[in-house]
């Protein structure tokens, strides 16, 4: 069967109602519950004296039989053939064409305007709905019994979305409607990031002058069903497609055993029911088991069910359709049937519609019924309101126009993308010559997140926060600083509070002795000056601990320089003091009168003098604050002291060096100068310490982070310090407590000798 065109027309009550076949008819079973729809409504309103009273509804159903040609030639004959065919001329006063309900199909509504529109007869749509766009002057006259189609292509792709299916495949009727439904749809699934597999068009009907030629149809919408990547389908045409397509699966596959496995999401049109022709009768249709189907909101009239359970085999003489319906429904022959088919058996008269399954017949009304049953109904009531008010003929009553159920989703295994997803971590990577649904998966840049599935580019975390390691969502950043609480805070403070009451206890033993001869030698105002400058070089690495603030920031720099100064140039003054006392004692030397505490003192004073300078400029200038470093290391915030001016920071630890290593180079060449408990071989060996650390500090600081660089600085103020503790004071620390008697002015003139 194909598209149905349908008539109605009034005459005198009481009439006679006949189901009349004009032209042979290609029956499809479930097509037969259109007829009935149509002759149940038209028998209600005539059986309803309030609708139309002395008013007879009449129709001719008539078989376009998908076919330009026939549609043109029966559109021609509804309008103007009765006893004869005159084409532009109504022989027959006893028939009033008022409407038409049809076709199924957009493309046969159109063909059948073409003609009806010139005169302006109206038209009753209850299957697809023609695109807007498509129009014309001849088509105004269309009524919809349906939604438009835009509202479905809306829920597609809302489906679509919801489940993830970005690779699905397309089946389209070959034909007007088809092209436009892909044209549509084409564009909306690419504004929402989904992408057509394939697109195929399903002839309505398979015709060809070559067998290999159909052959090669068949494999062609055979191949998808074989894509494991595409698991969605969406279907749009008549209900002869799925027949159609059908047909295809069986003739590849008869037993189906290579297509059990394969799991597929099949998407339907509203214009889709599912059908079987008659020798399809023992094929299933379990392959679009589970289909999502949008539909038009149907209903059960009441009495419609009894109407089809009253139809028998011999039951209704004056309808056309009966015959040859319940021969093709139950594969069996009537006595007076005009066809002859060897093999059937007679028809008992006991089959019941109840037995038919549903892609042959259903008993309740589907949506398309329905559409006809409301498309009947839209006419009566018209032409009521026609009749009642003859002033305005042309008036018309407004139906109730019937919206798209909302669609419940419910999940389902099969996911149908082009490939697997990329999940949170990972950003998409277009591949080259393909489709943009298709594409790899890279794991997020260093630095960059990504906490949604299928994300285009990877975004960095804010400033406060930084990326996982899987670098699928952000963490906040801890705050760190060196404390006290913490192991290296805890030995950086021992350690240096260790050091200096070790320094103090130094001072207080050559104090304590300061009247011995190892206390007397080389100035003992520069030793007590040098203790006392180490002492506070130990403690001054207490203001690098803790969470930094205004004042140890503004202090701790600088106070490092000056101690650290003061320590260097006192042992440069040492140095210096042994070559100058050595001098003096050659025969005519001019250097005696540069022996004594006034060089020495001048020498600290101006070394001490020369860094303050550098430290009051960099304080007035650029000075240390506390500030918060967010970069530096991921997963912190350092709260640190930015020592603001850089350059002043370097101008200071660089004028350190150079103390240090004019004290080392005196120290060198005076090393083995002859006199008793000469400094010099030891001021050597602590210079050599102190630049060692120093000029190892440099790199290391700059490689390091956070507050390993504070504890980079600590251990070398320390170790450094350390270094001139131990070297310079040690040895005499050994003769004043375990040999005192070489402490003595004898040892002394003997050591000498």
């Amino acid at each position: 069967m194909t598209t149905i065109i349908v008539s109605t027309f009034n005459s005198v009550k009481n009439s006679p109602l006949k189901l009349q076949m004009d032209s042979p008819f290609s029956m499809v079973t479930k097509f037969y519950q259109h007829v009935l729809a149509l002759a149940f409504a038209v028998k209600e309103i005539n059986e309803n004296p309030r609708i139309l009273p002395n008013v007879t509804l009449g129709f001719h159903i008539y078989d376009s039989y998908n076919n330009a040609k026939m549609t043109y030639q029966s559109t021609l004959e509804l309008l103007f053939k009765s006893c004869k065919f005159v084409p532009n001329y109504k022989c027959d006063n006893n028939k009033n064409l008022i409407s038409i309900i049809g076709g199924f199909g957009s493309d046969t509504s159109f063909q059948m305007a073409e003609i009806i529109g010139h005169y302006k007869i109206p038209q009753l749509i209850y299957g697809s709905f023609p695109p807007e766009k498509s129009l014309t002057s001849l088509t105004r006259s269309f009524y919809c019994m349906v939604p438009n189609s835009a509202l479905q292509y809306t829920g597609i792709i809302r489906l679509l979305k919801h489940f993830g299916w970005t690779w699905v495949g397309l089946f389209a009727d070959d034909g007007n409607s088809g092209e436009s439904f892909l044209y549509d749809i084409e564009i909306l699934l690419r504004q929402n990031g989904i992408c057509a597999a394939f697109t195929e068009r399903i002839p309505k009907e398979p015709h060809s002058d070559s067998i290999d030629e159909m052959y090669e149809t068949y494999l062609r919408l055979y191949a998808p069903f074989t894509d494991n990547t595409v698991s969605t389908f969406i279907m749009y045409g008549e209900s002869l497609v799925i027949a159609w397509l059908r047909t295809v699966i069986f003739m590849r596959d008869p037993a189906d055993h290579g297509l059990r496995s394969i799991r597929k999401v099949w998407i339907m049109t509203s214009e889709i029911d599912f059908i079987l022709f008659d020798f399809q009768r023992g094929w299933d249709l379990q392959h679009f088991e589970g289909a999502i189907c949008f539909t038009i909101h149907s209903n059960d009239p009441l009495g419609f069910k009894e109407y089809l359970q009253s139809r028998k085999a011999y039951c209704c003489e004056m309808d056309g359709f009966l015959m040859d319906f319940w021969e093709k429904a139950f594969d069996c022959k009537l006595p007076k049937s005009h066809v002859s088919i060897e093999g059937r058996e007679t028809c008992t008269g006991e089959e019941t519609l109840e037995r038919l399954p549903g892609p042959q017949f259903e008993m309740r009304m589907t949506a398309h019924s329905y559409s006809i049953y409301n498309a009947v109904y839209v006419v009566a009531h018209a032409l009521h309101v026609m009749y009642s008010y003859r002033s305005n003929y042309r008036s018309m009553m407004s139906r109730e126009r019937f919206e798209l159920p909302e669609v419940q989703p419910w999940q389902l295994p099969p996911l149908s993308v082009c490939n697997e997803h990329c999940h949170p971590g990972y950003q998409k990577k277009r591949k080259e010559g393909e489709q943009f649904c298709c594409y790899d998966c890279l794991p997020c840049p260093e630095g960059k997140v990504s906490n949604q599935t299928d994300i285009d580019d990877c975004f960095r975390c804010p400033e406060r926060e930084h990326a996982s390691k899987d670098r699928n969502h952000c963490i906040t950043k801890t705050i760190t600083f060196l404390s006290y609480q913490e192991l290296l805070g805890i030995s950086s403070a021992v350690i240096a509070v260790s050091f200096s009451l070790i320094s103090a206890w130094v001072l207080g033993t050559f104090i304590k002795h300061r009247d011995t001869p190892i206390v007397k030698a080389n100035n003992r105002d520069l030793t007590y000056m040098l203790l006392i400058s180490l002492l506070l070089c130990f403690l001054s690495t207490l203001l690098f601990l803790g969470r930094p603030n205004t004042v140890t920031c503004l202090l701790r720099q600088p106070t490092f320089g000056l101690v650290f100064s003061m320590a260097v140039s006192c042992v440069l003054a040492k140095t210096i003091t042994v070559v100058i006392a050595f001098l003096a004692t050659k025969p005519g030397s001019n250097m005696r009168r540069w022996v004594g505490k006034k060089l020495s003192n001048s020498i600290v004073l101006s070394c001490t003098v020369i860094q303050a300078s550098v430290c009051s400029v960099w304080l007035t200038t650029g000075p240390s604050f506390p500030d918060l470093d967010m970069n530096s290391v991921a997963e912190e915030i350092i709260v640190q002291c930015n020592e603001g001016s850089v350059a002043m920071f370097y101008c200071v630890l660089g004028y350190l060096g150079l103390l240090a290593i004019g004290s080392f180079i005196v120290a060198f060449l005076a090393r083995k100068l002859p006199d008793t408990f000469n400094e010099a071989k030891f001021i050597t060996f602590s210079m050599l310490l102190f630049c060692s650390v120093w000029l190892s500090f440099v790199p290391t600081y700059l490689s390091t982070k956070g507050k390993y660089m504070v504890v980079v600085e600590i251990f070398s103020i320390l170790s450094s310090s350390a270094g001139l503790l131990g070297c310079i004071f040690a040895p005499k620390c050994y003769i004043i407590m375990l040999r005192p008697q070489m402490n003595s002015r004898e040892q002394l003139i003997r050591r000498k000798n």
